[in-house]
């Protein structure tokens, strides 16, 4: 047995050397055929040398897209002011909880930071991209004498600013042509999304009204989730021009807080976003409808889950020298308020409408800015009946009518640094009649403000 297998073995290696030996022979002749040919060829032009090197580029050329360079970038950005409080609400404390300056006495002055980012994107491949953001919002500590520690806009409980984790996602661009799916905790489509290089939008109302360090959109001044933990798909309709696009997502609508697991509002209901944009007329005018809906835990049990969804519209006219925008929405709260003289529930509808306009005075240098927004909490209000809260939207409060003002300037020594004297202001009108207990006349919170802000790895 042993020696059939030698001489199998022989027989096969034999074989082999004889094929190679063949095979060497073949590529010498071709050699020297081809030689032959190239020297009797004196023409001026190689062919079969130039074909070999234009094959060799081509293959390289596949093998590798040099135009593409991976993202490793690492940006921030930070906002803040020299404000003075020259007139504070009689009932501070008690209206605006939604603003920065709730609780904050006339005549108090101070340097303060509203916001600061810290972020890093890593381009993991060409089609998968991880984004992490750390913020810090913190508030002014408008505890009794200055002294009670607060927790809240980010502060610790030792009046440190803290920072927070508000986006880490990963992006798988083009999962299909035109579109991106996102996992994680990312901006939402409510107005905050501003995605360039991908095909998420970049034309929605925060990133038009430009001005995020002078104040937030309506709806983010009024608690729509800027940010959420979910799953989305942002993508293009015309891939080539990115004029018209579209973004899905469904969110836990937590935000960034780890709420319980027994709380009824994480896991039991999830909160849909839809958001439609177009950008027309060489990309000036800007259109974007957005609409979210949620169910929410009941009140009590024996009214049964209730519900908030919103429609909003926002359209833009944007030039170098004017821009101006507007930006409405209605907002439908189910069971939101009960009526305590019919002891029933009932639904809320929230409006409100934001104009603006911006301009250039000297060219990329100083700009001007003015904006009126107007907020009804609940346009079905009875100013001879009392209600109390149901729903558990932030900070809602059906009794106060609220009208805001800004108007500034803005200057830019260079790119990404920007210096803003300002004014803010908020009107504030109870709805309820002046005989009713805990009624408060109308008020207001004025606000003059000396705002920096700047950008650095963009």
């Amino acid at each position: 047995m042993k020696k059939t297998f030698t001489k199998l073995f022989a027989i096969a290696l034999l074989t082999a050397l004889t094929l190679t030996g063949f095979a060497v022979q073949a590529q010498t002749s071709t050699d020297a055929s081809t030689t032959s040919t190239n020297t009797v060829d004196k023409t001026g032009s190689n062919s079969n040398t130039s074909t070999k090197k234009e094959e060799k580029a081509s293959t390289k050329t596949a093998d590798a897209d040099t135009s593409w360079k991976p993202l490793r970038r690492l940006w921030g950005y930070t906002f803040g002011d020299f404000y003075y409080d020259a007139h504070a609400d009689q009932a501070t404390g008690v209206r605006g909880a939604e603003t920065n300056y709730n609780g904050v006495p006339t005549y108090r002055n101070a340097f303060q930071f509203r916001r600061i980012y810290l972020g890093y994107d890593y381009d993991i491949t060409k089609n998968f991209r991880a984004e992490l953001l750390l913020a810090s919002e913190p508030s002014a500590n408008t505890g009794v004498n200055g002294t009670t520690a607060i927790q809240n806009g980010d502060n610790l409980v030792d009046n440190k600013m803290a920072f927070f984790i508000k986006n880490i996602n990963v992006r798988w661009m083009n999962i299909f042509t035109g579109t991106d799916f996102v996992i994680g905790e990312m901006s939402t489509p409510g107005f905050a999304l501003n995605e360039a290089g991908t095909n998420g939008a970049t034309s929605l109302s925060e990133t038009t009204w430009g001005y995020r360090f002078i104040e937030k959109t309506v709806s983010d001044f009024h608690k729509t989730n800027s940010y959420d933990v979910g799953a989305s798909l942002q993508g293009t309709f015309d891939p080539s021009t990115k004029n018209f696009g579209y973004v899905l997502m469904v969110g836990n609508n937590s935000q960034a807080s780890l709420l319980a697991a027994s709380n009824a509002n994480t896991g039991f209901y999830k909160i849909f976003y839809g958001d439609l944009w177009a950008k027309v007329f060489n990309k000036k005018l800007v259109f974007d409808i957005y609409a979210d809906y949620v169910k929410t835990a009941p009140a009590t049990f024996a009214m049964g889950p209730q519900s908030h969804n919103m429609i909003k519209g926002f359209v833009a006219y944007t030039t170098p020298k004017l821009s101006i925008g507007v930006e409405a929405y209605s907002q439908q709260i189910s069971q939101g308020v009960t009526n305590t003289i019919s002891k029933l529930p009932e639904d809320a509808t929230v409006q409100s409408i934001s104009i603006w306009v911006k301009g250039a005075i000297v060219k990329d240098k100083l700009n001007f800015f003015a904006r009126y927004d107007s907020y009804n909490p609940d346009t079905d209000f009875n100013t001879a009946d009392t209600y109390t809260v149901n729903t558990n939207f932030s900070s809602y409060n059906p009794t106060v009518k609220e009208q805001f003002y800004t108007a500034g300037l803005d200057f830019t020594p260079t790119k990404n640094v920007h210096f803003s004297p300002n004014l803010w202001l908020v009107d504030y009108k109870d709805q309820r009649d002046p005989a009713t207990t805990g009624y408060v006349a109308p008020d207001h919170n004025l606000v003059y403000r000396l705002t920096f802000y700047y950008v650095f790895g963009k």
